[in-house]
């Protein structure tokens, strides 16, 4: 008992002289108010940190503040406020009142930057092509919402699969599913694990959490890693500490306005028929306490009538018989369905159908070879019966934050979004009630940062569209009853018009498609009936490949760190980073070959070092970097960049960059494993060429086609299969080599200067390298060996080149088969963007900027380019913020020329387009709220900004937004 209460005694007296010594430690505090400089009024969330620690506070309603820091005078004290000049000032005395006036900005080109070389620093200065959209810029867009309004920024390309769903791009090679992008919201990631590409700002923060958005065009990868290829977006949302109170923001909208018009091929409404209503709704809260402790609360949920997708156009007019007036074998973008194509002159080979009529009047018109050579789809149904166009998002963000020393912060946080929406990939995709969770531990101070951090995907009920309208066509009539009633049909009509045997006229052809169309599809399945609710129901319900839902799981983990030197090494700028990141595929066999418990994981590693040194007085910048990177399934990458800026007069600085870029294969490049109807998708990893043996008696699709289309028109039957001169149309298959990591070099010079204090000019050029291009290859096996040089008709090759005529699904038994090679050419692009924004005085602001974009090669046939960028682009803006105390306006006017859209979906020209946004915003001061009234392409002109993509029209909307902060 003794030495119990010794040793108590002793641990008592040790934590008593732990406390006597914390407050014993000198202090400084500082109090004052902060105000406007101008008008003489308090300013409120004036943010406020000391220089080289992470402690700071803000400034109440009334604009006073209060600190107290755990160290002795001297020490800097960083007064910053958006739309103000930042304010450092030296504390000598450890109890100090001190009362700030903040100057408004008057200046352009003042932003300081993070994400150009992973460290602070000006926007004039940064070594490489960067925009940047602070919270004034973000609250005065014109765009119904401030991701869309992104696009404004100079460099950006943005598309939209959904009226919640915009895809950001830059220099090229644009996608609806942007795998050469990177998207970080505060630092995270934002792609979906199992898609490897940004889903917008699906879970990211709402316009009244967001505090700034930096934009980097280019490849990337030498700071950031694999596929920041084309450029990166980070999105930084507000601090806890530094913006306090409640926020809260309603915006009701109107779209689908004059949808009485007819979509392209004159076949029904391009919408709903009639104006629909939209709503979005966002609160925020936070709160600090004892400038210790703080936590922030975010929550939002838009819902709205999406746009629909209204393109009938046919992807094979080739297809169309010549003097025909219609394709019999159209294949429409926005109609599902007729994906299933058939050449009916196959269906009399087939010894069941020549039963059938055997004996008949049909028997003479088929002796005579009048089963015409022409391929005939099943009857598809439009989109807007397969799809779910009820977007909605609902999206939760907090985090918890505690400061452990006056120089680190640790931090929780949580990301959360859900909702329906609609992609456009390779097929139409209905992604409802999807979601992605992200959740986030970081330990960071002013010179350091390790996080790590997971991205949970769930499927939800998401499907595929094009395959749904597939299933149900399927689920009434099976292929081979329908065209074999419409094969039989067809040569009735022909019996009943008394068309020649042999020479049927052009007209009675057409009159024979058209009837036998009809007789084939009695009884169809009509989108409203409860038969047609019920196929669509049980298509939706099970999984791929016996129906269209998904049911995907993946996730993924990513551990990083950086360090900066600045406060160990003085003459240079040094810094270094390594980074973890593993995939855990989880999608139960409908996608990835994760069935049966087959567990498939991706590790990337990676590390940089990055060393800045100013000269010449310092007039001249240089920049250094590399990283290196290695996935386990290719070779290691190494990435340099090398970047230097030059000072020619003040605010005058010339900047050049050499820097590449690569992109892993997605996860569904290496792992996928599907089904769909028309093919097995497998990854371009080789132990999946291996498991199907894919190679062997493969032939390409083109040729295959060839030589199905050469069978199909020769009279001599079955023997057409073995006939040499057929057969001489045959390829076959090279065996591809295992796919790799595709990559870009590239070679920038800039100009950024500020004229006479008004006038702020950007000019970037880009030439860009690419080599290994990422492509796709598609194949079909036959049963076994076929002799191209046999010189007669052998049974052997009728046998095996019948299974070449139609691809065969049964699982196990597939015999099409598409997977992910490179392409060995080399493809250059290079373009030229310029900005200006010019300060008029009294508030008014004129911008705006021009972008050139160019592929100077196209690969060779067979092979998309995918370049998918107008060459012309430009938009220009004149607004003021305060026109008056209260009133504040902002408009900007987009136009972009014509051009080529290409993708495994859909390709065709994407005609040039001209939209204005426009605002007017009014200040309720006494209750501290605004209402902005505005739309988005407020002339109503209805587009498309990707081929495949849906057909987008105005959207109108006013909101009022209350926030405590507000000055």
């Amino acid at each position: 008992m003794k030495k119990i209460f010794t040793k108590a005694t002793l641990l008592s007296l040790f934590l008593v002289g732990c406390v006597c010594f914390a407050f014993a430690q000198e202090k400084t505090t500082i109090s004052g108010k902060v105000t406007d400089s101008g008008t003489g009024e308090p300013l409120a969330g004036v943010n406020i940190v000391v220089k080289g620690k992470v402690i700071g506070t803000i400034t109440n309603g009334n604009g006073s503040y209060e600190l107290t820091v755990s160290s002795p005078p001297p020490l800097t004290l960083v007064y910053s406020f958006i739309g103000f000049d930042t304010q450092e000032i030296e504390i000598t005395e450890a109890n100090t009142t001190l009362d700030v006036a903040m100057i408004e900005a008057s200046l352009l080109g003042q932003e300081v930057v993070i994400s150009a070389s992973r460290v602070e620093e000006s926007i004039l200065e940064s070594p490489v092509s960067i925009e940047k959209m602070d919270v004034l810029a973000i609250q005065n867009t014109a765009a119904d919402s401030y991701y869309k309004g992104i696009g404004n920024l100079k460099g950006v390309d943005v598309t939209t699969s959904s009226i919640n769903f915009q895809i950001v791009n830059a220099r090229g090679f644009n996608s609806t599913g942007n795998t050469r992008f990177v998207q970080l919201t505060d630092g995270m990631d934002t792609q979906a694990p199992a898609l490897n590409f940004p889903i917008g700002n699906l879970n990211g923060p709402s316009e009244l959490d967001v505090e700034s958005i930096e934009f980097i065009p280019g490849a990337s990868s030498a700071l950031y890693g694999p596929n920041a290829f084309n450029g990166i977006l980070l999105v930084n949302s507000k601090s806890p500490f530094d913006y306090q109170g409640l926020s809260a923001m309603y915006k009701a909208s109107v779209n689908h306005l004059g949808d009485s018009d007819l979509d392209s091929e004159g076949e029904g409404e391009i919408g709903p028929g009639s104006a629909q209503p939209m709503h979005e709704v966002s609160v925020r809260y936070a709160k600090a306490f004892n400038n210790k402790f703080a936590f922030k609360v975010n929550f939002s949920y838009s819902q709205a009538e999406d746009w629909y997708g209204t393109n009938l156009s046919d992807q094979a007019s080739t297809r169309q018989p010549s003097g025909f007036d219609f394709n019999p074998g159209r294949d429409q973008v926005h109609a599902f369905g007729d994906e299933v194509a058939n050449n009916i002159a196959l269906v009399g080979l087939s010894s069941t159908f020549q039963s059938s009529i055997a004996g008949t009047p049909l028997e003479t018109y088929y002796n005579a070879g009048d089963i015409p050579n022409q391929v005939v789809t099943r009857t598809p149904y439009a989109e807007r019966y397969l799809v779910d166009y009820g977007a909605e998002n609902m999206k939760v963000n907090t985090s918890l934050h505690y400061r452990l020393t006056d120089r680190m912060e640790i931090l929780y946080s949580f990301n959360y979004g859900y909702g329906t929406t609609v992609y456009t990939g390779a097929q139409r995709y209905s992604l409802k009630n999807f979601s992605v969770a992200q959740h986030k531990l970081e330990l960071k101070g002013d010179n350091f940062f390790v996080r790590g951090y997971t991205t949970r995907e769930n499927s939800g009920d998401s499907y595929i569209a094009d395959l749904t309208g597939v299933l149900i066509n399927d689920s009434w009539k099976s292929n081979t009853q329908w065209y074999g009633e419409y094969t039989s049909a067809y040569l009735t009509s022909l019996a009943q018009q008394g068309a020649t045997p042999g020479s049927p006229t052009t007209a009675q052809q057409m009159a024979a498609h058209m009837f036998a169309r009809g007789f084939a599809d009695v009884g169809r399945l009509e989108p409203g009936t409860d038969a047609f609710k019920a196929a669509k129901k049980q298509a939706e319900n099970e999984v791929i490949p016996t129906g269209s839902l998904f049911d995907d799981a993946t996730n993924m983990y990513h551990v990083e760190g950086q360090y900066d030197f600045k406060n160990q090494i003085d003459f240079m700028g040094v810094q270094v980073g390594a980074s973890y990141k593993l995939y855990d595929l989880q999608s139960n066999g409908t996608v990835f070959a994760d069935s049966s418990g087959n567990d498939i994981t991706i590790q990337e590693v990676g590390a940089f070092v990055q060393l800045s040194k100013r000269l010449l007085n310092d007039k001249l910048k240089l920049t250094g970097s590399a990283r290196y990177d290695k996935n386990e399934n290719f070779d290691a990458q190494i990435n340099p960049r090398i970047s230097g800026v030059l000072t020619v007069a003040d605010n005058n600085n010339i900047r050049v960059s050499y820097q590449t870029g690569f992109r892993n294969p997605t996860t569904q490049g290496q792992h996928i494993d599907l089904n769909v109807v028309s093919a097995r998708l497998i990854g371009g990893l080789p132990q999946y060429a291996q498991a199907y043996n894919i190679y062997e008696n493969a032939f390409t699709a083109r040729s295959v086609e060839a030589f199905v289309a050469a069978v199909a028109a020769d009279p001599s039957g079955a023997a057409a299969l073995g006939n040499p001169a057929n057969l001489a149309l045959l390829e076959r298959a090279d065996t591809y080599e295992p796919v790799k990591p595709e990559e870009v070099r590239s070679i920038e010079i800039g100009y950024k200067s500020l004229l006479g204090k008004k006038l702020l000019l950007d000019f970037a050029y880009y030439h860009n390298t690419y080599n290994d291009f990422i492509a796709q290859v598609r194949l079909r096996k036959a049963a076994g060996f076929i002799d191209l040089d046999a010189t007669t008709v052998t049974e052997q090759n009728i046998r095996n080149a019948q299974t070449l005529l139609t691809p065969i699904s049964t699982p196990g038994q597939e015999n099409t088969f598409q997977t992910y090679t490179n392409v060995d050419e080399t493809v250059t692009a290079h373009g030229v963007a310029f900005g200006a924004e010019y300060s008029l005085g009294k508030g008014y602001k004129i911008g705006g900027n021009y972008n050139w974009n160019k592929l100077k090669d196209e690969l060779s046939e067979g092979f998309l380019s995918e370049f998918n960028t107008p060459e012309h682009k430009f938009n220009v803006s004149l607004s003021n913020r305060k026109l008056t105390d209260k009133l504040g306006f902002n408009v900007t006017y987009r136009w972009q020329n014509e051009f080529l859209w290409e993708s495994s979906f859909a390709r065709g020209t994407v005609p040039s387009i001209g939209t204005m946004d426009a605002q007017v915003s009014y200040k309720l001061s006494n209750i501290k709220s605004s209402v902005k009234l505005g739309g988005s392409n407020i002339t109503n002109e209805r587009y498309v900004l990707n081929y495949g993509g849906p057909t987008i029209g105005a959207i109108y909307y006013v909101s009022i937004t209350f926030d405590q902060l507000m000055n």
